[in-house]
């Protein structure tokens, strides 16, 4: 059974795109740090009939994401992985703490890059493979009180495009997502976006990131329609 792995899957968009690709018939492999939440997730998705396990892991530990995938790797055949997992801090710049601007590089650009180095060589082993990166249109253009997050986002969407030309004549597809905000307790303890309700549900963005999956790069505004 073919694995796809799923950086940050224990809630929020992370969650929703697990449970979509195990209806595919996915062998879903779940990485977070909440075990409880992984779990969870995992019971959702065999409650439903499909196939998943779960992975502590940090992403900002370069270590253990060699050690663990190189585990999952002799026990799995991995076709898919999908970095979703991300922080954000939001907030005047001048007020943006020294650990939230590391955080954020760590998590969002090393831990998306360290993970990439660890399951591509998988990926051309196999002679097929899916990378997609969760972005956020803050990787498209500039936005007031995100500047430091805005900055990671763009890191990452070079680092993708850079990766969409370097293998543009394999069989691994490399995909770019450009997801507004959504209604999520990401803003939990932010005053930076007053009334989430109004951003679109994580399910309802997994399912159009999946419709228009044949896309390299896939754009989905926060407003609902």
């Amino acid at each position: 059974m073919k694995t796809i792995i799923i950086t940050g899957a224990g809630s929020g968009l992370g969650k929703e795109l697990a449970l979509l690709f195990a209806e595919q018939s996915y062998h879903v492999l779940l990485t977070g740090r909440t075990i409880d939440k992984l779990t969870a997730v995992k019971a959702e998705i065999e409650g439903a009939g499909g196939r998943a396990d779960f992975v502590e892991l940090d992403v900002q530990k370069e270590a253990d994401i060699i050690k663990k995938i190189d585990d999952i790797g002799k026990t799995h055949t991995i076709v898919g992985l999908v970095n979703n997992a991300g922080v954000g801090y939001f907030g005047p710049f001048a007020q943006i703490k020294e650990r939230e601007i590391t955080e954020m590089l760590h998590t969002n650009v090393l831990g998306t890059i360290l993970m990439t180095k660890a399951v591509i060589p998988l990926l051309k082993d196999q002679g097929e493979g899916l990378l997609m990166n969760i972005i956020s249109t803050a990787g498209l253009r500039g936005k007031v009180n995100e500047a430091v997050y805005a900055a990671s986002k763009f890191a990452v969407r070079g680092f993708t495009e850079s990766l969409q030309k370097e293998y543009e004549n394999s069989p691994i597809q490399i995909k770019a997502v450009y997801m507004g905000g959504m209604d999520t307790p990401f803003w939990e303890g932010s005053t930076h976006v007053s009334n989430p309700s109004r951003f679109r549900s994580p399910k309802e963005v997994a399912k159009i990131i999946i419709e228009q999956i044949e896309q390299d790069s896939i754009i989905i505004e926060s407003k609902k329609s």
